[in-house]
């Protein structure tokens, strides 16, 4: 049975709460056994109109859940989205500080910057490639309000995709001039190689990926933008940072991105 809008708020706040407390709730999957995706989503609303309201602004979005390893891990057939805002995204070499983050991991990923809209339904592959300025390296900081990551896909939808921060790399590609499928990734942390990875690990292709997030959005009246970033799903493992911890990862043919913790 779908929860009651004031349950939906009241999550939301409990989140945002967790959110500026960096601190962790009770998995809301063992609180709400009946929770649903839709569910989840309108827990999402909440939480990013109490964020705007606060004054952080929307400047695209991230989609998570996009390999078939983790599908399994939650049991679900597709991926998930949420939100990224201007109070997320730091620049290449960046340190971040832990202070404002409760459980982070890092992923590599390959953002997209939109030069054009995009509104599915019926959002192709190739429409994803002319709607697009360039592709970059890049790190998402993934974190979770839940306790101790442990995450039904509710618990990561209603969490905001369970976004923390961004990084993005050193420069941007055309996308049409390299194959996003075969792109190799090593993600160092400290100096030694812990993840490796492929551009095909993300729903086959991360361009695939974005054409999802783009139907998928649609079907709900809302667009990709022009001037947005897309993160488009991790292209290995995540890997649990702390204070201290130096990360970088290499994309073949889209260059590299750091950063740090402090």
């Amino acid at each position: 049975m779908a929860i009651h809008d004031d349950q939906a708020r009241h999550y939301g706040d409990e989140l945002f709460q967790a959110l500026g407390g960096a601190r962790t709730v009770v998995p809301l999957s063992e609180r709400e056994p009946g929770l649903t995706i839709d569910d989840a989503y309108r827990i999402q609303q909440q939480l990013m109109a109490l964020r705007c309201a606060a004054g952080e602004r929307i400047v695209g979005k991230k989609i998570g859940v996009t390999s078939a390893a983790v599908m399994q891990m939650l049991g679900v057939g597709q991926p998930d989205f949420g939100y990224l805002t201007d109070t997320m995204v730091y620049p290449d070499g960046a340190a971040i500080p832990m202070a404002g983050l409760i459980q982070p991991k890092a992923e590599g990923e390959i953002a997209f910057v939109l030069k054009k809209d995009l509104m599915g339904p019926g959002v192709s592959a190739a429409d994803v490639l002319a709607a697009t300025e360039g592709v970059m390296a890049c790190f998402e900081i993934v974190d979770s309000r839940i306790r101790d990551w442990k995450i039904t896909i509710t618990d990561t939808v209603a969490d905001n995709a369970s976004c923390g921060a961004y990084v993005l790399g050193d420069r941007m590609v055309d996308p049409r001039a390299l194959d996003l499928r075969t792109c190799g990734m090593v993600l160092e942390k400290n100096g030694e190689v812990t993840v490796t990875g492929a551009g095909a690990a993300t729903m086959g292709s991360p361009v695939n990926a974005v054409a999802w997030l783009a139907n998928t959005l649609g079907r709900r009246g809302i667009a990709l933008k022009a001037g947005e970033v897309i993160l488009s799903g991790a292209l290995g493992a995540m890997v649990p940072v702390k204070a201290g911890d130096n990360l970088r990862v290499a994309i073949a043919g889209l260059g590299g991105c750091a950063v740090r913790f402090v």
